[in-house]
């Protein structure tokens, strides 16, 4: 099994946390909604995997391209 970076593919803050550690993600599910221009976006994972760590935290400003979660794939 290997480890997959989950980046976020634009700036914003973090909104909500939807996947916690232990969660079985297919592609694209949203691992955490952000704020970024009055609009919510969903980070998606990106394949299916095992969430094995968030590294953000709610309300958290993150950049374009920042590790915000680590899967193990399936």
């Amino acid at each position: 099994m290997s480890a997959i970076d989950v980046k976020s593919e634009i700036s914003g803050r973090v909104f909500e946390i939807v996947a916690r550690p232990g969660d079985r993600l297919a592609e694209d599910d949203p691992v955490m909604i952000l704020e970024a221009m009055k609009m919510e976006i969903a980070v998606g994972a990106p394949c299916n995997g095992v969430v094995k760590q968030i590294l953000v935290g709610n309300e958290d400003s993150i950049a374009e391209g920042q590790v915000v979660a680590i899967l193990e794939a399936v």
